[in-house]
C-alpha cells in the first residue's frame, strides 16, 4: 500500500493509511485522528459561529441607495448557507483546516460604502466580479506578485484600521457613542451616549456584554466571542421583559433609549425552513452607470485590496499553528486553498452574504488537534444547521451583537506593534491608513491615503526604485478616486 509523507516543518515519515478516507484526507500522514478531527472541527465552528448572527446584523441595519434594509432572517440563512458550503468544498479541495464565512471588514465595507451609492444587487454583483478577479489572479500567478507590491508594514495597517474600523461602527451602533445634537455649535463632533451619559436599558446590556466577552476573551475560553453575544441577549430579553423598552424608533419617531434594529423578545419559532430569496439577488451591469465608472472601479479595487491578503496570512499563521508547512513556509495545495477562498468571494456576491474568506477562527481548531480537511466536514456540516436557526437572530439587539465588533477590532488592532514607527517612510503612511479609516467612515479612503502617501515619501527621498511598478498603478487609481469630484465637474 502507498505511503504518504507526514508534512511537520518539512520533515517526512512513512505512514500506512487505515482506509481510503484516511488516505485522501491524508490523517493519519498528518499524526492525527478521527476523534481530533471532530474535536477540532467542533472547536471552529463554536469560536466563529458568531458571524451569522453578526454578518445579518451589520448588512441588515444598512440601507442601499434606493433606502431598503435586507431582510435579516433571509441573511442568516444565506451566511450560514455560504459558510458551510465553502468550508466543506476547503476541505475536500485543498483538504485543509481552514474553515470560511462572510469577511468582517468586507462586510462593513458593502454595507456603508458601497451599497448606499447603489441597489444592494448592484453591490453584491461588484463582490462577486471581485471574487473572479481574485479567483483569475491566482490561476494566473498574479495574486502573489500583487500580494508582494504592497509593503508587507501598509498590509499590517490596513488590518489595524479595518479594526478601528469595526470598533467605531459597533460603538455607534450600540448607541454607546452619539453625534453631538449640536455638533455644528461645538467643537465636539460625538459624545457618550445621551448626552454624555449612559441612561438606557440596551447601554447597560451593551457594557455588560463587553465587560463579559472582555473577561472570556482573557481567560482564553473557546467560542467567547460567541458566548458573549448569546449572553448579552439572553440579558436584553430578560430587560426587555422587565422594562419594556421598546425599538429605537416608535411610529416614526425617534426613541434614543430603545433597542437598535431587534427588540430582544422570545422568538415564536427556534427552528424554521432557511429563507434563501437572496441567493442570487445581484447584478453586475446597473452599478457602472449609476455610481460611475471610476467610483465603481475604486469600489471593485477597495474590494479587492481588502480582501486580497487576508487570506495569505491566515493559511500560514493556521499551517504553523498545526506544522503544516513546507521547509519554505508553504501549506500544501496554497493554489488549491487560494481557488477555493476567490471561489467562496464570488459565491458570497451571489447569494448577498458579501465576500467570504478564510477564518484566522480555524487555528482554534487546529490547537485542538485539526490537521486536515475532514474538521471541515464538521465545521461545514455544523453551518448548514445552523441555516435551520435564522428565526434566533431577529432576537437579538445590535446592543448584544456589537460586543463582538469591538472585541474583533481588539483582536485586529494587535498587530500593530509589528509596524516600525521608528522608520517614518512606512510608519507616516501606516498611521494614515489606520486613523483614516475610522475617522472618515472609509476603508477606501484610508487605504487610499496610505498607499499614496508611501509612493510620494520613496519618490521625495529619492528611492523610487523600492517601490513595486504595480504599487504606482494603485497609487494611480486612488489619486484618481480622491479627484473624482473635479474631474467630474470638468467632464460634466
Amino acid at each position: 500500500m502507498a505511503t504518504t509523507p507526514v508534512r511537520t516543518g518539512g520533515t517526512a515519515a512513512p505512514v500506512t493509511p487505515r482506509n481510503g478516507f484516511d488516505r485522501f484526507f491524508e490523517i493519519s500522514a498528518r499524526n492525527s485522528t478521527l476523534g481530533r478531527e471532530l474535536r477540532g472541527g467542533l472547536a471552529t465552528f463554536f469560536t466563529m459561529g458568531y458571524i451569522v448572527v453578526l454578518n445579518p446584523l451589520i448588512l441588515g441595519n444598512a440601507v442601499d441607495g434606493d433606502g431598503k434594509r435586507l431582510a435579516i432572517p433571509a441573511l442568516a440563512a444565506a451566511t450560514a448557507l455560504v459558510a458551510g458550503v465553502m468550508t466543506l468544498l476547503m476541505g475536500v479541495v485543498a483538504r485543509f483546516p481552514l474553515a470560511l464565512a462572510a469577511g468582517l471588514g468586507v462586510n462593513a465595507l458593502v454595507a456603508y460604502e458601497i451599497a448606499p451609492e447603489m441597489t444592494w444587487a448592484d453591490a453584491m454583483g461588484l463582490v462577486l466580479i471581485e471574487g473572479v478577479i481574485i479567483g483569475i489572479l491566482v490561476l494566473t500567478g498574479l495574486r502573489t506578485a500583487v500580494f508582494h507590491a504592497v509593503p508587507t508594514q501598509l498590509k499590517t495597517a490596513i488590518g489595524v484600521g479595518i479594526g478601528l474600523f469595526l470598533t467605531i461602527i459597533g460603538l455607534v451602533d450600540a448607541g454607546f457613542v452619539r453625534r453631538v445634537p449640536d455638533a455644528a455649535n461645538t467643537t465636539v463632533p460625538v459624545g457618550l451616549g445621551i448626552n454624555g451619559t449612559l441612561v438606557s436599558w440596551p447601554a447597560l446590556v451593551f457594557v455588560a456584554g463587553l465587560l463579559l466577552t472582555v473577561v472570556l476573551v482573557v481567560r482564553r475560553v473557546r467560542g467567547a466571542i460567541l458566548i458573549g453575544i448569546l449572553g448579552s441577549t439572553v440579558l436584553a430579553i430578560v430587560v426587555e421583559a422587565v422594562a419594556n423598552v421598546g425599538p429605537s424608533v416608535v411610529n416614526g419617531q425617534p426613541n434614543p433609549r430603545g433597542w437598535a434594529l431587534n427588540v430582544p423578545e422570545l422568538p415564536k419559532t427556534v427552528v424554521d425552513v432557511p429563507d434563501l430569496s437572496l441567493l442570487g439577488n445581484f447584478n453586475v451591469l446597473d452599478s457602472w452607470s449609476r455610481a460611475g465608472v471610476l467610483v465603481t472601479l475604486m469600489f471593485v479595487f477597495t474590494l479587492l485590496i481588502t480582501d486580497f491578503f487576508d487570506t495569505m496570512g491566515t493559511m500560514v499563521a493556521v499551517g504553523q499553528e498545526g506544522g503544516l508547512l513546507d521547509a519554505d513556509g508553504t501549506p500544501p495545495r496554497t493554489r488549491e486553498i487560494l481557488l477555493v477562498d476567490s471561489v467562496a468571494a464570488a459565491a458570497g456576491g451571489a447569494a448577498s452574504t458579501s465576500s467570504n474568506t478564510s477564518y484566522i477562527e480555524s487555528a482554534a481548531g487546529v490547537a485542538e488537534g485539526a490537521r486536515t480537511g475532514a474538521a471541515n466536514l464538521v465545521t461545514g456540516g455544523l453551518f448548514l444547521l445552523a441555516m435551520f436557526l435564522a428565526p434566533l437572530v431577529e432576537v437579538v439587539p445590535f446592543e448584544a451583537a456589537s460586543t463582538a465588533l469591538v472585541v474583533v477590532g481588539f483582536l485586529m488592532m494587535t498587530a500593530v506593534r509589528t509596524i516600525d514607527w521608528s522608520d517614518y517612510e512606512i510608519a507616516i503612511p501606516a498611521f494614515l491608513t489606520i486613523v483614516l479609516m475610522p475617522f472618515t467612515y472609509s476603508i477606501s479612503n484610508g487605504i487610499g491615503a496610505g498607499v499614496i502617501t508611501f509612493v510620494l515619501i520613496k519618490l521625495a527621498k529619492g528611492r523610487a526604485g523600492q517601490v513595486h511598478p504595480l504599487l504606482y498603478g494603485v497609487a494611480g487609481l486612488f489619486l484618481l478616486y480622491f479627484l473624482r469630484g473635479p474631474i467630474e465637474s470638468v467632464i460634466f
